[in-house]
């Protein structure tokens, strides 16, 4: 974890305080925004030991960044606009990462936790994983090989993490015009739906135009609906980083077929042989097709 991340927690525990008062003063029947001490501790303890495992394998991901160097494709390392093109080559990088962790159930089961918690405010941002750091840097080693440095990319890491943590708000309604080119609370909140039409949608990082080129843009409409299409009930910080993995463990040792067993590990969320359970573009297909009978 970048040091520029690490010196930000006191600020992020701060802005987490006033948010807080914030939620309580505004806080009615139809705001979901409200703290539950449990699930606030719950997040915390999460993000407690993402910090812990990424110190560790940051090593490794230091290492792998450092050997694809050697074989750039350009020097940038003294290019001062070379900062500027690192701003969205991360981006799009991270798009790619945060996209697939949606699309492909093992990396789901790195990311899932993330989206556990059916509450949605500063606390929730800091519910990180603890095995991205091990499935995820893969993602980013492309920018070492273009000739970004090692201390360049991690650095571009970390100001799309801090960027990302003030968008787990509903504090802020929308940005006006940046909503165009940013992404905003507004769509994040979409992104951490489980309205169906809200599923995979709004992966962006820090610029919402990936989603609006690659199809993946939903507007915030209809109130949304935090948490997971099934939610998993508990605060346990053990289970919550370790229920996907296992119920993939589950899927696989059930499954007869070598292929249905790779399916279950490579294939969307939700993808089982038989069809008795459903994607996400399932569900929305059949939404767009009449009602849902079952999922």
């Amino acid at each position: 974890m970048s040091w520029l991340v690490l010196a930000s927690i006191p600020a992020f525990l701060i802005s987490i305080g006033i948010e807080l008062v914030w939620a309580r003063a505004h806080r009615t029947d139809e705001n979901v925004a409200g703290y539950e001490a449990k699930d606030t501790w719950a997040s915390l303890a999460m993000g407690l030991g993402n910090v812990g495992i990424s110190a560790l394998t940051k090593i490794v991901t230091i290492a792998a960044l450092t050997a694809l160097y050697e074989y750039r494709a350009f020097d940038l390392a003294e290019k001062w606009w070379a900062w500027v093109v690192l701003l969205f080559a991360e981006d799009l990088c991270y798009y790619a990462f945060h996209r697939a962790s949606h699309e492909v159930r093992f990396l789901w089961a790195a990311h899932v936790n993330h989206h556990s918690s059916r509450k949605y405010n500063l606390s929730t941002a800091l519910r990180q994983s603890w095995t991205t750091p091990i499935t995820g840097p893969i993602f980013w080693m492309p920018l070492a090989l273009v000739g970004f440095t090692p201390a360049m990319v991690m650095t571009a890491q970390a100001w799309s993490l801090l960027y990302q943590f003030w968008l787990h708000t509903e504090s802020v309604r929308t940005l006006g015009p940046l909503e165009a080119i940013m992404n905003t609370p507004s769509h994040h909140r979409v992104h951490h739906g489980s309205n169906v039409e809200y599923l995979d949608r709004n992966h962006a990082g820090i610029f919402i135009i990936w989603d609006r080129l690659f199809g993946t843009f939903e507007p915030e409409r209809a109130k949304v609906e935090y948490g997971l299409t099934t939610n998993i009930e508990t605060y346990n910080p053990l289970k919550i980083a370790s229920h996907e993995w296992i119920a993939i463990a589950r899927d696989v040792r059930r499954a007869r077929r070598v292929r249905d067993k790779l399916g279950y590990i490579f294939m969307p969320p939700g993808w089982s042989p038989d069809g008795s359970t459903r994607t996400a573009r399932e569900l929305q297909a059949l939404a767009r097709s009449g009602p849902i009978i079952s999922a």
